[in-house]
């Protein structure tokens, strides 16, 4: 069997992940993988699915966008490598949490993530709201990351804290487990 990713996007509306599922079942294709989010009123979803010997990849894209087209949505499909090295190519990591808050500007994810990389830190998944003006409630950043356990991570934290600083933003970096302890309702 062949592995597919298969994105989709498009307005946000009730069913959106029923009608893709149903079409994948009925298609004889297996899910894996799924993540999906609403920005403002937009729908993005991740599939990642099986697909049987006697489908294409061009015929599940069709068969997908022949049911979605009446509501804008698209997706488009694509065959997943076959097994790719992971992005810290086996390297002990640690999770935590990066947050941020303050006025909201230009260049606030590339500055913070441009510190990120630089130290070979991985993000594994990012949430960002900006809604605009200087509430800081308004405009937040949330990063999970896999921080590699062999680098000077007092040295990062503190390029973290001085580049928020610069941007006049609230930072934070928790372990996971410290970060979702203190979250949880």
């Amino acid at each position: 069997m062949q592995k597919i990713i298969i994105s989709v996007f498009g307005p946000d509306r009730p069913g959106i992940l029923a009608s893709v599922s149903r079409i994948l079942f009925e298609e004889d294709c297996n899910i894996e993988d799924v993540t999906q989010t609403i920005l403002q009123t937009e729908f993005a979803g991740i599939f990642i699915a099986q697909i049987p010997a006697d489908k294409s990849v061009e015929w599940i894209e069709d068969r997908l966008n022949d049911a979605l087209n009446p509501t804008e949505l698209k997706a488009t499909v694509k065959v997943l490598k076959g097994a790719a090295e992971p992005a810290l190519k086996g390297k002990q990591t640690e999770p935590f949490v990066i947050t941020t808050r303050g006025p909201d500007r230009k260049g606030l994810v590339a500055a913070i993530t441009g510190v990120i990389a630089g130290y070979g830190v991985n993000v594994t998944h990012l949430k960002a709201v900006f809604r605009g003006g200087d509430n800081p409630y308004d405009n937040m950043m949330i990063y999970e990351v896999d921080i590699p356990v062999d680098i000077d991570r007092q040295r990062f934290h503190q390029e973290l804290r001085q580049k928020a600083e610069s941007l006049g933003l609230m930072i934070s970096l928790q372990h996971r487990t410290i970060f979702e302890t203190i979250n949880r309702v």
